[in-house]
């Protein structure tokens, strides 16, 4: 049987929140499948740089580096505002202010926002929705796809675990697609589209988004049946809705005019910043950076949904790579005859423990522990999914593991990190979404060496709580802007359905 490789051009940048019942958590699929020959690999037209026309006829040229676009992005965005303004609204002088006294917040969100604005915005035009919206996840996640609320709401749209897989968001044991910025991009909009058929007004549909769905329904019968207006600024609503759109607004104001507030809005050009990849052979996410020619760090910004050291778990993977990249990795992913992992799937048996399951397969059990998340208990379940080393156990090092799995943490917070063996202040920063420079400013440090034991201070940026609708039409997303046939074999199958840092409480940094 061959296995196919297509890529499929898209575009990136910025980065919700819902929720219906919950579900149980998907079991594990089986062990890796042994290697088999690489596929042939058909490479898709690059798209085109950004016309000035909102809405330009999509195009080819062979996929190569495209150089930065004449047009910037931000005026793209906002020439498409369509949303009524807040006039007059003392809530957003008081964000308009919030942000502007934070310059280093902002533009820690606008990086994050080169990788994926441009992927929103082209999604946001297809489907005749008001590009305001492209903004939306500044307020929810400060556009950090490894964003983690308190109540488990996850990515730069900010889902539930309930919303997301009502929205076609999988997550199991490989990959929690909440965090796939092109998946959870598409439910969100999905989403979004429905609130506003619900309500018929933007103002509306972001209450919903944010409060619920059944909540916004209620308030607004509620004034009508008193005879008051059932509009946004006439509703009782808790104090977090009540100043969402207001933020918005605000940075709505702030990328019409930054200079009018102090700030500086790097340009981000009007054209795609990555290539979506799909393979069937499962590769290991140090491998696949390797191949690709980029740190791990920078892989796994583009490629966060991938819960484990290894990408697998499916019968087609997608990846997420700069788009002067794709092709390259793409050769190099067809020469290759070797195996690319070194994990696989394994379940424990009867009475088996953490430390048992680590000698079996020649690795130290802090590495299997976090690798698989497994805490400090020692008993395990019979049956209890584990990810252990396929071959080459001295691979497995507790560093190359931290270096390759990220972890999501609660965000807008202050904690305290237990340096362990292997780990490096690079390392620890990675592991929170934090920058080794302020690490080193909140602990004091004038030099970057850690040593075992030793508890370090992390503060996190704020991210809004996680909000429940009550109710939510099931719609999975159905495309990634097209996909070309893998060559020799038929088409390639549907988009993923696979995917730490917020504005929307003070941060503490």
């Amino acid at each position: 049987m061959r296995r196919g490789l297509a890529i499929v051009l898209l575009t990136a940048v910025l980065a919700g929140c819902a929720t219906p019942p919950e579900r149980p958590a998907e079991s594990l699929p089986p062990p890796l499948p042994p290697p088999r020959p690489a596929p042939a690999v058909a490479v898709a037209p690059a798209p085109p740089v950004r016309a000035p026309d909102p809405f330009p006829a999509a195009a080819g040229a062979e996929l190569e580096p495209l150089p930065p676009s004449a047009a910037n992005l931000w005026e793209h965005i906002a020439k498409g505002f369509e949303i009524p303004d807040l006039v007059d609204d003392p809530l957003v002088a008081k964000w308009e202010q919030y942000y502007s006294d934070r310059p280093d917040y902002v533009a820690r969100i606008v990086d994050r926002s080169r990788r994926y604005l441009y992927h929103i915005v082209t999604e946001l035009e297809d489907r005749r929705m008001p590009l305001d919206l492209a903004l939306l996840p500044m307020i929810e996640s400060a556009m950090n796809p490894n964003a983690l609320s308190s109540a488990r709401a996850a990515g730069i749209w900010q889902f539930m675990p309930s919303t997301g897989k009502h929205y076609g968001l999988a997550q199991n044991f490989w990959l929690d697609s909440r965090r796939d910025v092109v998946a959870a991009t598409e439910s969100a909009l999905e989403y979004l589209q429905k609130l506003h058929g619900d309500f018929g007004d933007w103002q509306l549909a972001l209450a919903g988004y944010n409060w619920g769905e059944g909540n916004v329904a209620r308030a607004i019968a509620k004034n009508r049946a008193r005879g008051k207006p059932g509009d946004y600024a006439s509703l009782a609503m808790p104090a977090e809705t009540r100043n969402y759109v207001p933020k918005l607004q605000a940075v709505k104001n702030i990328v019409r005019d930054p200079e009018k507030y102090g700030l500086v809005l790097a340009e981000i050009p009007d054209s795609p910043y990555f290539t979506l990849v799909r393979t069937t052979r499962p590769v290991d996410v140090k491998v696949a950076a390797e191949l690709a020619e980029l740190s791990v760090d920078e892989f796994l910004t583009l490629n966060p949904h991938h819960n484990r050291p290894v990408i697998a778990g499916a019968d087609e993977h997608t990846i997420l790579l700069p788009i002067d990249r794709a092709e390259m990795f793409a050769a190099k992913l067809e020469l290759s005859e070797q195996p690319l992992v070194t994990w696989q799937a394994y379940r424990t048996k009867p009475g088996e423990t953490a430390a048992q399951v680590a000698a079996k397969f020649g690795l130290p059990v802090e590495t299997l522990r976090a690798v698989n998340g497994l805490g400090t208990r020692s008993a395990l379940p019979a049956g209890h999914a584990l990810l252990v080393p396929a071959q080459r156990p001295s691979d497995a090092t507790v560093d190359s593991v931290v270096n390759t799995v990220f972890t999501s943490v609660p965000s807008g917070r202050t904690f305290y990190h237990t340096v362990r063996r292997g780990e490096t202040i690079t390392v620890i920063a990675r592991r929170y979404g934090v920058d080794v420079a302020d690490l080193r400013r909140w602990n004091g440090m004038t030099q970057n060496a850690v040593k075992v034991g030793q508890r370090l201070r992390v503060t996190t940026d704020a991210v809004t709580g996680g909000k429940r609708p009550k109710k939510a039409t099931t719609a999975a997303p159905k495309r990634v802007s097209g996909t070309l046939p893998v060559a020799g074999a038929g088409a390639s199958a549907g988009a993923s359905s696979g995917r730490s840092t917020a504005m929307a409480r003070t941060p503490r940094d």
